[in-house]
């Protein structure tokens, strides 16, 4: 399965965003987000839920943990 640094740039990519509007929505800037999709640092928390409610997706999907979005697909 994948990553969660493949996941959330695939999230990203797939809504044609960049890392600035993602900073946006973190309410962090562009570099520290840059290197959550490097794997320099590790996702926050409270980062990781609000990735969850803005994509409508499971923590479980974006840690790599399943392959489904939303639990019961």
């Amino acid at each position: 399965m994948k990553t969660y640094i493949e996941r959330i740039r695939e999230l990203r990519e797939d809504r044609d965003m960049t890392q600035r509007d993602l900073a946006v929505v973190l309410n962090t800037t562009q570099q520290v987000y840059s290197r959550y999709e490097k794997g320099e640092n590790e996702l926050p928390l409270r980062h990781l839920i609000t990735l969850c409610r803005y994509y409508g997706v499971s923590a479980d999907y974006i840690l790599g943990l399943t392959n489904r979005q939303q639990p019961g697909e």
